[in-house]
């Protein structure tokens, strides 16, 4: 399949078979590669939705609301307006004739070279032609050059070309469809940077190199010896746990007056610190992220962990003590406080947190007409959490969740809902002790243990990678999708390097099903 990219998009075989919106992260990452880092994106996004686990997910279903459609319009004029003033003028691939009228050859010019980058592919002809034309007629209107090629950039910058990632196929032969090589382009560039595609990738999806074997590896090896890798991998990390839900953290601040926004900040950031760390700095065993004592800390989580912080620097690596309870990214505050209560921790939440996060398995939600009043009476004779969730999974209608996920969370009681290590509650001792599928184990270190070694771990990461890449539900992935890059990435120690780069270069990787006219949009211009 080593067709002729511009060709193929323009080809009235190939097909628009995927369109993701850009994440405001992506969006952000792509205006700074195209225009420059000192050009604002000054404006709100609508919220994404988590499907599957994964807010990725949704960027294939989302739509664009009407205010949504405006605020992308009004981006689009703030970023135009912005490069064509006269400080980054300098900038731009040519100079106009006369800065007081039209120069259709100017316009283009500057319209084609930041449309490549903006579409992720080459403009066709009328495409360009669109763009020049609105561009003379406000420049005459004007009587300024700058003052047209504004309108026509800001329609390149709203155009859904730009706001959606647009994955086209083409027949493969056999009856089979693929990405063409500017999709793959865009998939591997947003998995890898979380931003649009760089020159270099650009130019090899131009000559078709992303289409055989040696081609995709050699840009693939390069991207992921980027120090750009990170971006990606902490996107797909801060999705994939989560993180996002700290912008709705609460804590009752009579109870736990240190809590602050500060450390909710630091929290978030320790644990994308640690996950980075482990998979790419130290190219480590991602299993060991259930285990590890090693982390990052600052002022505002010495304070949270309540250690004395005696560094110098705002961020410093730290291992906990053997006795200190610490148990991989489990026993951070960020997981510990996301999946509490405002005043109290949640076993329930947490259980249900790492069986949805870490093991792939889903939850469903509890019936409407369930009665809490036993887990939630905390000043009635029931003194632990452990008692009440007992009294409570009684009930017939309760026990079958609670029984699943309740052991995981009691494990990891011997910590309050911002993460502070406790061993007493309402002047009890908190029994850490719990069973899972016929295995005892005690607290946080015990679980950390099982999950370490529970083959489910690493087919979840492996899963959701996936899925997190090409924008589907994980529910929907099945084990066959990933098999060949979870067998890689078992056999080289679970390093996430050897799994990224198995997924991306396996045969069925760019592999879409057969388009339907139903289902499909031609990519013809």
């Amino acid at each position: 399949m080593a067709a002729d990219i511009t060709q193929a998009r323009s080809g009235a075989d190939s097909k628009i078979v995927s369109m993701r919106r850009l994440t405001e992260v992506e969006y952000r990452n792509s205006i700074a590669d195209i225009f420059g880092t000192e050009i604002e994106v000054r404006g709100a996004f609508e919220p994404a939705i988590r499907i599957g686990g994964l807010q990725a997910a949704s960027t294939s279903v989302l739509s664009v609301t009407p205010v949504g459609f405006e605020a992308f319009t009004k981006l689009a004029d703030s970023i135009a307006i912005q490069v064509t003033e006269e400080k980054y003028r300098t900038k731009l691939p040519c100079v106009p004739k006369s800065a007081k009228e039209p120069d259709d050859a100017c316009t283009a010019q500057v319209l084609s070279h930041y449309g490549r980058m903006l579409y992720r592919r080459l403009l066709t002809e009328n495409e360009i032609k669109s763009a020049v034309s609105l561009s003379q007629g406000l420049a005459e209107a004007q009587n300024d050059f700058y003052a047209g090629l504004r309108y026509g950039l800001a329609s390149l910058l709203q155009a859904p070309d730009f706001v959606f990632r647009m994955e086209t196929a083409v027949p493969a032969g056999n009856k089979q469809w693929a990405l063409d090589s500017y999709s793959r382009a865009m998939r591997l560039s947003y998995l890898m940077w979380d931003s649009t595609p760089d020159a270099e990738l650009l130019q090899a999806a131009e000559k078709g190199d992303l289409n055989t074997a040696a081609g995709l590896e050699k840009q693939v090896d390069r991207l992921m010896s980027s120090p750009r890798l990170e971006i990606g991998m902490r996107a797909f990390f801060n999705d994939s746990l989560e993180l996002d839900n700290f912008d709705t953290v609460s804590k009752d601040g009579i109870l736990y007056p240190k809590w602050s926004s500060g450390i909710a900040a630091s929290a978030k950031e320790e644990t994308l610190r640690t996950v980075i760390d482990l998979a790419l700095h130290g190219n480590g065993d991602m299993r060991d992220l259930m285990t590890t004592r090693k982390t990052f800390i600052n002022r505002n989580l010495a304070a949270d962990y309540q250690l004395p912080f005696q560094f110098e620097g705002e961020w410093m690596p730290y291992e906990f003590r053997p006795d200190s309870g610490r148990s991989g990214v489990l026993t951070q505050a960020s997981m510990l406080a996301m999946f509490s209560h405002p005043g109290r921790s949640s076993p329930t939440k947490r259980g249900v947190a790492v069986m949805e996060i870490f093991l792939c398995e889903p939850t469903p939600a509890p019936p409407a007409n369930v009665d809490f009043s036993a887990v939630n009476d905390t000043s009635g004779p029931l003194k632990t959490v452990r008692e009440r969730l007992m009294a409570h999974a009684n009930n017939s209608t309760c026990s079958s969740c609670h029984n699943h996920s309740d052991p995981i969370g009691l494990s990891l009681e011997g910590f309050d809902t911002i993460g502070q290590r406790r061993t007493m509650e309402n002047g009890q001792l908190i029994d850490l002790t719990a069973t899972i599928k016929g295995k005892h184990f005690v607290g946080a270190a015990g679980l950390g243990q099982v999950l370490h070694d529970d083959p489910k771990y690493t087919a979840c990461l492996a899963r959701k990678i996936y899925a997190f890449s090409r924008g589907v539900n994980s529910e929907d992935v099945p084990a066959s999708a990933f098999k060949t890059a979870h067998q890689a990435f078992a056999d080289s120690g679970f390093r996430i390097r050897s799994l990224l780069k198995s997924m991306v270069e396996d045969k069925d990787y760019f592999s879409v099903p057969a388009p339907s006219p139903e289902t499909t949009t031609s990519a013809a211009k």
